[in-house]
């Protein structure tokens, strides 16, 4: 996160640029992801998952030769991001759908919030502190390699998860499909949800990824390393968050915690428009952060439990397709809005309107509607199927 920024704005000091890298890899994750869901539920989510980290390790190692020596520039880095973006609208969806084959359903609500702890420490947290100071020492290709490590990484730890098995029956892949739609359209807790998500997600990302950097870099005058701080401070705030929300034991009204804490976040981007030093943006990032986390363990946890298992890669990738459908729209307005309003007042008009667009789709019919009592079809098959990789195999196997 911090290398690309620094790389591009080395390269340009327009916004519209690093809004272009956003757009080469948001583009490709939303046109495949419907792809990659139904192949999640029709092969091994666990050799989806293990590809997709070998395919970006590949892209970034590549990048990371062509920024050492001297060559990057903006077709580069649109280019990995797309690989990229390919890559991860396959292993998104998997590994929604992963989870629940292997906890029971007891520990639903504490592996998400392992997942949302662990998620932000490295992506929020570790990283950018890590991504400022070696774009200082190790410069850009140094923090390619890095990312491209850590990929390979991923790899290795997805190649010990043991092997699964695949439940999907014999069908075409516009069956699949459609049946995912279909059972999304029955159920206004899923599609308003994803529509929510999708406007709000149009309002709020593109200023957040493009113009957060620049107003360290050309406003405040602050360093890479500053940047991270500011991004590392997001990353405390979403391990606070999935910690509060590990605490919360009932299931009773998820859906408007969901979104109660989404609205919050969503405000909270008003946040960076109205700082005026980096402490001020510090302390927006861990509300931002920190509300979005508490709010995807909730989420993640009601998704897993309530939709049954063998749907679960499609309907986590049309969530998934649906919500960030408008990511390129957010990418390529951004810059002409930041020149028409400027930067300070696109975030402020993004984090209001945001957070009002959100907290009106929780009154659509059914959104807040609880679940009859007893066990999800998705429960039943998760315990299942914890219960036959936890046991010794009779014949051949791991």
């Amino acid at each position: 996160m911090v290398a690309v920024a620094w790389q591009v704005y080395n390269i340009s000091r327009s916004p519209a640029d690093l809004a272009y890298v956003g757009l080469a890899t948001s583009g490709p994750q939303v046109a495949f992801l419907f792809l990659g869901g139904t192949t999640s539920d029709r092969i091994s989510r666990r050799s989806v998952l293990l590809l997709a980290d070998l395919v970006r390790a590949a892209a970034l190692a590549c990048l990371a030769l062509i920024s050492a020596g001297g060559r990057t520039g903006l077709y580069e880095l649109c280019a990995t991001g797309a690989v990229v973006g390919t890559a991860t609208a396959f292993a998104s969806p998997a590994f929604d759908a992963l989870v629940p084959q292997l906890v029971s359903r007891e520990e639903l609500i504490g592996a998400n919030a392992i997942d949302q702890f662990v998620r932000p420490s490295a992506l929020q947290l570790a990283g950018p502190a890590i991504g400022g100071v070696a774009v200082a020492v190790l410069r850009p290709s140094g923090c390619f390699a890095l990312d491209a490590t850590s990929f390979a990484f991923s790899g290795a730890c997805t190649a010990l998860i043991a092997r699964l098995p695949v439940t999907k029956a014999p069908s075409t892949f516009r069956q699949d499909l459609y049946e995912g739609l279909r059972y999304v359209r029955s159920h206004s807790w899923l599609w308003a949800t994803f529509i929510s998500a999708t406007l709000t997600y149009l309002l709020f990302i593109g200023p957040t990824q493009v113009l957060l950097p620049y107003i360290v870099r050309y406003v405040l005058h602050q360093s890479a390393s500053m940047y991270g701080v500011v991004v590392a401070s997001g990353g405390l705030g979403a391990l606070c968050g999935a910690l509060l929300a590990s605490q919360r034991r009932s299931q009773r009204r998820g859906m408007t915690w969901v979104y109660t804490c989404w609205a919050l976040a969503t405000l909270a981007v008003a946040g960076y428009g109205l700082a005026s030093n980096a402490t001020g943006l510090a302390a927006a990032a861990v509300v931002v952060n920190g509300a979005e986390a508490a709010g995807a363990v909730v989420w993640s946890t009601l998704k897993q439990r309530r939709v049954p298992n063998e749907m679960l890669g499609r309907v986590s990738s049309i969530d998934w397709g649906i919500s960030t459908a408008s990511l390129p729209l957010s990418y390529a307005l951004t810059a002409p809005m930041a020149r028409l309003l400027g930067a300070r007042h696109t975030l402020l008009a993004a984090g209001i309107l945001g957070a009002v667009v959100t907290i009106a789709f929780l009154y659509v019919p059914g959104v807040r509607r609880e679940p009859k009592p007893g066990t999800s079809p998705a429960v039943r098959l998760g315990a299942a199927t914890l219960e036959a990789v936890s046991s010794p195999p009779t014949r051949g196997g791991r």
